[in-house]
């Protein structure tokens, strides 16, 4: 949202008033304070927040935010010319980008089941999103984008939109690049306790399970002979017993980093990005790691293997949920500096051709045509 929000105002002169409860990485100008003169910003308009269980802090946010947006129009005299929503966050938006599908997120929750009382407020909670998804993404005039094709498909099994946009993320290559991973690499990785023969394996998200890291355990332990370790970045607090047994059976060789603001240092420090996902629209860390120059193994589960040609810019798993083709894929790459490499060099030129920019402007363009027909 931060890398949109910019460009709406820096490259196509947008003024955007955004509608959250926190700001981070844009600049802003906060209501009302704002000048009413002033063009091409961002004037936040800070929504409350109240402590207590997500669910709660979800439900409240629904109702302040669109009592909020009502007052600054009736009361304030704001008029904007469409609202855009990533994801269920305005039930009454012109444009929603979906991110991920809560249908097929809750079948996989059920499918998991126990969980005890997070578990239960993780079940209600995607109970809650499915019921905003049947109502919402089944509007007529509501102008639908996903991040892949993947998700659009989906769109168009739980909800029968067959018009939905497919508008990828984007990837900041200034950033995340090959030139910046080396420079980091050495620093980062001795900080980390990795020594020059180690291969190491990050995995990037919040859902532990989702993401393959059960999987990704028995892939390692089939690799035997290399000398692999794991670095996990993320949270999942459903996820204490995945996380013990998985230090038990890879003592010392794992690493739960937890969430960081400072991700372009475990891309430098890591050998191979690996996202043997069961579910994933995107899968943004994938892109960002490719546009590094970090070989991905992928799992066709996810929207961003779309861009992937089998052993060319990345590997792409057939079965998720097969650590013994992980382990294939994973002992090709490690074994072969020159496979790494190439692959690598493969997947910098395929995250060029999918930025930020392109995002902003097709989003744009769907906004606009909201606009029209309003």
């Amino acid at each position: 949202m931060a890398e949109l929000v910019a460009r709406l105002v820096r490259e196509h002169g947008c003024e955007v008033h955004l509608y959250a409860q926190e700001v981070e990485d844009i600049e802003v100008t906060q209501w009302p304070q704002a000048d009413a003169s002033e063009r091409g910003r961002v004037v936040w308009h800070r929504v409350a927040r109240i402590p207590g269980p997500h669910l709660f802090q979800f439900i409240h946010w629904l109702a302040v935010n669109r009592i909020a947006r009502w007052r600054d129009r009736w009361i304030h005299g704001l008029h904007c010319d469409a609202v855009f929503s990533p994801g269920i966050n305005a039930l009454d938006a012109d444009v929603v980008l979906v991110h991920a599908v809560f249908h097929r997120l809750k079948l996989l929750q059920d499918a998991r089941g126990g969980g005890g009382l997070r578990g239960l407020h993780r079940s209600m909670y995607y109970r809650l999103l499915c019921w905003l998804e049947s109502r919402v993404y089944r509007r007529k005039l509501l102008r639908l984008a996903a991040v892949s094709r993947h998700t659009a498909r989906q769109l168009d099994e739980y909800f029968g939109r067959t018009d939905v946009n497919v508008i990828p993320n984007g990837v900041d290559t200034v950033h995340f690049s090959p030139a910046n991973r080396d420079a980091l690499r050495v620093e980062v990785r001795e900080r980390l306790g990795y020594s020059r023969g180690d291969i190491v394996l990050l995995l990037v998200g919040n859902d532990f399970r989702n993401k393959g890291l059960p999987v990704l355990l028995e892939a390692v332990k089939l690799c035997g002979k290399l000398q692999l370790k794991v670095c996990v970045v993320g949270e999942d607090a459903l996820a204490t017993e995945l996380v013990s047994s998985a230090r038990s059976q890879l003592e010392g060789r794992i690493r739960f980093a937890g969430e960081t603001r400072d991700i372009l240092s475990f891309y430098s420090a890591a050998d191979i990005y690996t996202a043997p996902s069961l579910e994933d629209s995107f899968n943004l860390p994938a892109l960002e790691a490719m546009a590094c120059g970090l070989p991905v193994v992928v799992s066709r589960n996810a929207g961003i293997s779309e861009y992937l040609r089998d052993g060319e810019n990345g590997v792409l798993l057939q079965d998720a949920a097969d650590p013994d083709e992980l382990a294939e894929a994973l002992s090709r790459i490690a074994s072969n500096p020159g496979v790494a490499e190439g692959i690598g060099a493969e997947a910098v030129s395929t995250a060029a051709e999918l930025s930020w920019d392109r995002h902003a402007k097709a989003l744009l363009q769907l906004i606009q045509s909201a606009k029209e027909d309003a």
